[in-house]
């Protein structure tokens, strides 16, 4: 005990501003269910596993430690599940979210000796006592962080908050002991914060929850005012930490933000300093449901998989919607250059010492720990349940919670809960590891997905310009008329016409027919010529017909296919196509190399005048305009709707008008300046090798959107011609490219990641990798060895160069 006391100095009491954790351990995947426990430092409240607490007491000095360990409790296969005796969350007797029920211990431990010391103890020094106290009844920094992102859009300061008007009634609010004024209901009860009426929250789908009783009580004071009695409160959900308590807005109809609440509290004697947490706030229940959601039926034509264990066959938990991230993750960490500088060649103590104060917040730390987590084995163990939809031994995997919010800390999207495309991450994520390795371009491992892209420009001046930037995919068309089974196809569509059946009235039992295309096809058409129409030739002094071809000025280490199976239709409406491609499990790119400058060729004298540049910027269409300005909506208004709309239609842009009404810059002058445009986005496009002001005049033009940023570069070459690096010769390359891998043009397939859905938005995502000379599929936490690899019905395919 004198050795805690000597050590108090180093114990800090948590604010309610700290972060806690005390689920995982920041640098590996360890928990307090794991065989050492975990060790929750008192001073910093980061948690560490029992092998590595160690590094963090010669690191910082920081001696004590509050050690939790939980360990299972035996419960009869048939008993039923048991019922809270008490309302909170994460204590004993508890709500616990149907988990398995685990028996959790706590005791005082000093480093470096590990002394232990037993908690709870009167002879604790009282600040201890407080300190530990605090944590245990702590909400996890790992849970705050997981239901903040879930909640699909940040809540807002309410507009009815500063104004409310409070009646005084003299009703003075009992700290616990609630029920429903017009009914039983003890749970999911709401306080209005107007006349202090307690009632019960609306009636789930199911039957559950409330009676409507809360949002009955608004809607019979809202006439005549409908913001009378506008604001309620999740009773339960009140502690010191008031951002965190739910909140309601019936005008509003949404989760808001009351920034007097604690004033309004105190109108019915509320002291929320007191509050402890025992109701889950909306988005907390929104959670539970969704991550509760069983992707295990998704399996390789219904056959039941053998799983397999060890390093390099870890599965990663769904976090919810997370399968984009799990699924491009596994490929990554199964190329040498991510193995070698975040497994390999960096162990997890020395990605540690490198690390800030916070090492949940470095992402060269959060990638070793997730490298090292995966490639291990540590935990690609056989659970100790057995997986109830098919009966075998399943593994639990590891939850990539402090991966994702480190990496997608800065896109709104990524940071969310909802399902995103795998694409976009995978170059999200290649461009966030670039820049982390800036000061180390030879330790960068994005780099062997890197290659260059050259495009020739012949004008009917004979002359040419070589425009060339940087890329780490091939983004390929998909040329249906290449199809290979046409007769098929035909014979079918002459049976439908037949019988006069519709595409949804072919019975189940019949073999589904998709087109056909070879994968050879797309790479050639990648390559092909592309006729420009209205080209401002320098040569000419005027706009002509050009073609355009394009070539690869390297090969990288590991080659990026990724098909359109998502195309734009008119309105720009998004369509999957139904369609096989026949992908060899090696291909040759060789003739995809481009020459660069030949002899005899001469190219365009440089130079774009001012004029040719301005045609470029987007113009409002005037018949969009027009129908928009005859519904009585303002002509500028009208103008920016359909710029930022891309001229996509009249309802697009009324849409977005309707969305926009109140932005504060909604009255000035149309500027063609793009630094409004997300930054994300932005970055995303400089990792394609454009040049950042004609990705930001891209994004302008396109309404924030990537894919179509893209082709309207690739359609405006006159926009970027003068930004991208123009070669003189063959050998001038710029440092950039001179630095990228090259090698031969021989690749092979080893990875596979798969999208079912008719979005890239929804849907599910799974991966499939070549390992020891069998295919593997990765689906969140299930891995198992694969029989019918889905290799026609990839979304993006990985290759890796043969050397030699």
């Amino acid at each position: 005990m004198e050795l805690l006391r000597s050590n108090l100095s180093r114990v800090q009491i948590p604010e309610p501003t700290h972060r806690i954790y005390k689920h995982e351990c920041c640098i590996s995947f360890d928990t307090p269910r794991s065989e050492g426990g975990l060790f929750v430092d008192m001073n910093s409240f980061l948690a560490f596993g029992k092998d590595y607490v160690s590094w963090n007491y010669e690191k910082t000095g920081n001696p004590v430690y509050l050690h939790i360990k939980q360990t299972p409790k035996s419960v009869p296969e048939d008993r039923p599940l048991k019922k809270p005796t008490l309302l909170a969350i994460g204590v004993d007797g508890g709500f616990d979210n149907n988990e398995p029920e685990y028996e959790e211990s706590y005791s005082i431990s000093i480093l470096p000796d590990f002394v232990s010391l037993p908690f709870p103890s009167v002879e604790l020094p009282e600040k201890v006592r407080i300190a530990v106290d605090t944590v245990v009844n702590a909400v996890g920094a790992e849970r705050k962080e997981q239901v903040a992102a879930w909640t699909a859009e940040k809540k807002q300061v309410s507009q009815h908050a500063l104004t409310l008007q409070q009646i005084k009634s003299g009703i003075v609010i009992s700290p616990s002991g609630w029920k429903c004024a017009k009914c039983d209901k003890t749970e999911n009860l709401w306080l209005n914060l107007t006349d202090g009426m307690i009632l019960c929250g609306r009636k789930n789908w199911d039957g559950t929850g409330g009676n409507n009783h809360a949002v009955e009580h608004y809607k019979e004071t809202a006439y005549p005012l409908a913001t009378a009695y506008p604001l309620a409160v999740k009773l339960g959900t009140i502690t010191a930490d008031l951002e965190a308590a739910d909140v309601y807005s019936y005008p509003e109809d949404d989760s808001v933000l009351d920034p007097l609440l604690a004033e309004h509290l105190a109108h019915f004697g509320i002291d929320f300093s007191s509050m402890q947490k025992t109701e889950m706030t909306t988005a907390e229940r929104e959670l539970d449901q969704n991550t509760n959601f069983d992707w295990n039926r998704i399996q390789e034509n219904g056959k039941e998989l053998v799983p397999v264990f060890g390093p390099g066959y870890t599965g990663l938990v769904n976090l919810g919607n997370s399968c984009y991230l799990a699924a491009t993750m596994q490929v990554v960490f199964s190329t040498h250059s991510f193995i070698s500088r975040y497994f390999s060649h960096q162990s997890l103590k020395m990605a540690f010492e490198m690390a800030p104060a916070d090492p949940t917040l470095d992402l060269n730390m959060q990638l070793t720990k997730l490298g090292h987590g995966l490639l291990s084995g540590k935990y690609s163990i056989p659970a100790t349940q057995k997986d109830a939809a098919t009966g075998d031994a399943s593994q639990e995997g590891i939850p990539p919670r402090m991966f994702k919010n480190v990496i997608a800390a800065s896109h709104a999207e990524f940071s969310s809960m909802r399902q995103q495309d795998a694409l976009d991450f995978f170059l999200y994520m290649v461009g966030k590891v670039e820049r982390a390795n800036s000061t180390t371009p030879d330790l960068d491992p994005s780099r062997s997905f890197k290659f260059g892209i050259e495009e020739k420009i012949l004008c009917s001046s004979g002359k040419v310009s070589y425009n060339k930037r940087d890329d780490c995919i091939l983004s390929l068309n998909i040329p249906l008329h290449e199809a290979t089974n046409k007769d098929e196809l035909e014979a079918l569509n002459k049976q439908k016409a037949g019988k006069g059946l519709e595409e949804n009235d072919i019975r189940a039992s019949d073999e589904i027919v998709r087109p056909r295309v070879p994968l050879e096809a797309c790479l050639a058409n990648f390559v092909s010529s592309e006729q420009i129409e209205d080209y401002y030739s320098s040569a000419l002094k005027g706009r002509t017909t050009a073609i355009k071809t394009t070539g690869l000025t390297s090969f990288p280490d590991y080659l990026v296919l990724h098909m359109r199976k998502f195309v734009m239709e008119e309105g720009w409406v998004p369509k999957k196509l139904d369609v096989y491609i026949d992908v060899p499990d090696v291909i040759d790119i060789s003739h995809m190399r481009s020459k660069g400058l030949q002899p005899g060729e001469e190219l365009l004298p440089d130079g774009v005048p001012e004029e040719v540049m301005e045609s470029a910027k987007p113009v409002a269409n005037e018949e969009i305009v027009a129908q928009l300005v005859s519904m009585g909506f303002n002509q500028l208004h009208c103008q920016k709707a359909a710029i930022n709309t891309s001229n996509a239609g009249v309802e697009e842009a009324m849409n977005w008008l309707l969305s926009h009404m109140d932005d504060p810059d909604m009255d000035a002058p149309i500027s063609h300046q793009t630094s409004d445009v997300d930054q994300s986005s932005v970055d995303t496009l400089l990792s394609f090798g454009f040049a950042e002001d004609v990705a930001r005049r891209a994004l302008k033009a396109s309404g924030g959107d990537i894919e179509k940023a893209t082709d309207w570069i690739f359609n405006n070459p006159n926009a970027s011609v003068s930004d991208m690096d123009v070669s003189s010769s063959n050998s001038a390359q710029t440092p950039a490219q001179s630095a990228l891998p090259d090698g031969g043009g021989k690749y092979k397939l080893f990875g596979i990641v798969s999208h079912m859905g008719t979005s890239v938005h929804c849907g599910h995502y799974v991966a499939h990798i070549l390992k020891e000379g069998r295919w593997v599929i990765f689906n969140d936490s299930k891995v198992g060895i694969s029989t019918d690899p889905p290799k026609d019905m990839g979304y993006v395919y990985f290759f890796q160069r043969i050397d030699g």
